[in-house]
């Protein structure tokens, strides 16, 4: 019994041991601190999410939990045995390697072993007595090796990952998307269930189905998580404590998210408070110090070094970083009618992409293209703007476009030049919006100081580059806007700008995004692609998709949702959609909307039934009706809008 109770303390005690702890831990690059004596600590089966804005040092500090970082001041201790494992925010590997030997190595030695035994497996020799004795020499070896180091259980757990995440084992990774070698790194990390996981954007370039996935398996993971991101849906269903690392200092909140923006404005508050406070007495005592010469020979010494201290702490303090102020450069409207299409059909080889789809795209759609990384989004924009012919169908593209692209490649930008060089173009100023303006002075609105806007865009984070390709972009007139995973790697205020950006954009828009909470604030209506080339239009964003629709896989449309057989988790209800400041401006501004379309809707009726309406010009007559059909379209979406959100706000009792 005394051992049993003994047991159970000492299980007790592991549950709340610290895994790490960081001590007064600081660290710089240049004059500013990225941690300013930092102190944290983190205990098993901890949901710790970091976010702050870009340039902080977010990843600064998982390397430097990591070990592969140094620290300039402070201690940091480790339990004993610690696993750590890490999905870093670049793709580092080799574009050679199979997906196995990428995922096997996240088990270090045993997983090279993993791996060099999958290659003997996958590639036999062929029949040749000499190279036949040789490849099974080996093999013995490494099956020997495997069962000394006790090897072969983890075959079942990457076959279990790959399963999972629907991994093709024998592809190699430079066939894959973006999305997909994410997926295989993501594999590498848990792949050896740490007893600390650190994720790094782990949302970044995945597909929605794999960030339910990812949302379900940390929500039962064992271990302990730290998470870096700006993904705003998945911190409002994970986060437990949240920690933000703003100028050096780090935060601790205990509490959701919702909870953490109401304390950090009241924290902001108080600090400018306190400043306006300090900086008011710091400007009376210097009053005081330049005093007549009969004032400074009686001057109380004591007060002259409490003035000296001042100065000091003033001196030491790091603002606030500005806010960022980017804005769209307007250019002239395009025709009302910006694409058409009709009856497209596209596909490869035997997988069919597009399937007899048709749509008309007005100015001033806002359309949103969901589904898993592969489905043909990419393609069906190509088709849309006219830069790939479908197999068969017809597209039309309207008048005066003019076409901003945003490749979340950053193939638009040269990494050997800097932020200055790539959008001036050999330019030192710029029009924006019908004023002139110094590419410094503009760039100083995505945040670039003029040394960052003067640096090589390849010593730039993730978060500056996605800021300058926005940057580029913007500085071109547009009235169509393309944009392909324009979310990832900014920080929350970035986003929250540019999603009012967009919604008071006067062009068109065809945006690809995973970030849900995006994508149900900018998004009028949303294309999702439901797989074998079905692709269905929706009214509003994410929420408006049905909850029973399936999202397709890569590799096969018609598999079972991707949850692990060993968690077990029972089915749940969809989250309720709440009813948020956007729906209920929606929902006041519909009523007009619909009057309007129906009187312009009326006056047409009359005009094209009076008999004199088809001895018109040609352009005049099919303009009118395209213009009738266009209305139509629109007040059918309208009715259909105003029945959701009435229930919507029935639903809540609003």
């Amino acid at each position: 019994m005394i051992s049993l109770r003994i047991h159970k303390l000492n299980c007790r005690l592991y549950l709340k041991m610290a895994l790490i702890r960081l001590e007064t831990v600081s660290l710089a690059f240049g004059e500013s601190p990225l941690l300013d004596k930092v102190n944290l600590k983190i205990e098993s089966r901890e949901r710790i999410f970091l976010i702050g804005r870009n340039g902080m040092g977010k990843s600064c500090l998982l390397k430097v939990i990591m070990g592969t970082i140094k620290v300039d001041d402070g201690k940091i201790f480790k339990m004993p045995g610690l696993k750590i494992a890490e999905l870093a925010q670049t793709l580092t590997h080799s574009e050679s390697e199979t997906v196995y030997d990428v995922v096997a190595e996240g088990l270090h030695e045993v997983g090279l072993l993993l791996k060099r035994y999958h290659q003997l497996i996958a590639h036999p020799p062929e029949f040749d007595s000499g190279s036949t004795n040789q490849w099974m020499r080996e093999l013995e070896q490494t099956q020997k090796a495997l069962e000394t180091q006790q090897g072969w259980q983890f075959v079942q757990i990457i076959d279990s990952i790959l399963t999972q995440l629907e991994l093709p084992a024998d592809k190699k990774m430079g066939t894959l998307s973006g999305g997909w070698q994410r997926r295989v790194l993501l594999a590498r990390a848990l792949v050896g269930q740490p007893d600390l996981l650190l994720l790094d954007e782990p949302t970044n370039h995945l597909d929605l189905e794999a960030i339910t996935w990812l949302e379900t398996y940390l929500a039962q993971y064992q271990g302990a998580v730290l998470c870096i991101t700006h993904d705003r849906t998945l911190l409002r269903k994970l986060s437990k404590r949240i920690l933000e690392l703003d100028r050096g200092k780090l935060t601790s909140w205990v509490g959701d998210y919702d909870s953490f923006l109401v304390d950090k404005e009241h924290r902001l508050e108080v600090e400018r408070t306190h400043d306006k406070l300090f900086d008011k007495n710091l400007a009376k005592e210097e009053v005081w110090i330049r005093q007549g010469v009969k004032a400074r020979r009686t001057r109380n010494e004591g007060r002259v070094r409490a003035l000296e201290q001042l100065r000091r702490e003033r001196s030491q303090r790091i603002g606030l970083q500005g806010k960022p102020k980017f804005t769209t450069n307007d250019t002239k409207l395009s025709g009302e009618l910006v694409i058409k299409a009709e009856n497209i059909c596209y596909q490869i080889n035997d997988r069919v992409l597009i399937k007899d789809f048709s749509m008309r795209i007005y100015r001033g759609d806002k359309i949103a293209l969901i589904g898993p990384n592969g489905v043909g989004k990419s393609t069906f924009i190509k088709i849309m703007l006219g830069q790939l012919e479908p197999k068969s169908g017809l597209v039309e593209l309207g008048t005066n476009l003019q076409i901003g692209y945003f490749d979340q490649l950053r193939l638009g930008i040269d990494p050997k030049l800097s932020a200055y060089e790539n959008v001036g173009g050999g330019r030192e100023s710029i029009m924006v919006n019908g004023s002139e303006k110094h590419i410094i002075s503009y760039l100083s609105d995505f945040l670039f100081t003029p040394q960052r806007a003067r640096t090589p865009v390849k010593m730039l984070s993730g978060g500056e580059c996605n800021r300058l390709l926005l940057a580029k972009l913007f500085s071109l007139p547009t009235n169509l806007l393309v944009l392909d995973e324009p979310t990832n790697d900014l920080d929350i205020e970035s986003l929250e700008l540019l999603e009012s950006i967009l919604v008071d954009y006067k062009g068109t828009l065809l945006l690809v995004s995973h970030d849900r909470t995006f994508v149900d604030e900018v998004a009028t209506s949303t294309l999702h692609f439901a797989g074998d080339g079905i692709i269905n239009e929706y009214v509003g964003g994410y929420n408006a998709i049905p909850v029973s629709t399936s999202t397709p896989s890569l590799t096969n449309a018609h598999k079972k949702p991707i949850v692990s057989p060993e968690i077990q988790i029972n089915p749940k209800e969809a989250p309720a959609i709440q009813f948020n400041s956007k729906m209920k401006k929606e929902r006041a501004e519909l009523p007009e909307k619909i009057a309007k379309h129906e009187a312009e809707q009326a006056l047409l009726h009359v005009e094209i039934a009076s008999d004199n309406f088809y001895k018109n010009e040609k352009n005049y007559v099919s303009d009118t009706l395209a213009r009738l059909q266009k209305i139509e379209d629109t007040l059918k979406k309208m009715y259909k809008r105003w029945e959701e959100l009435e229930a919507l706000f029935n639903s809540q009792g609003l």
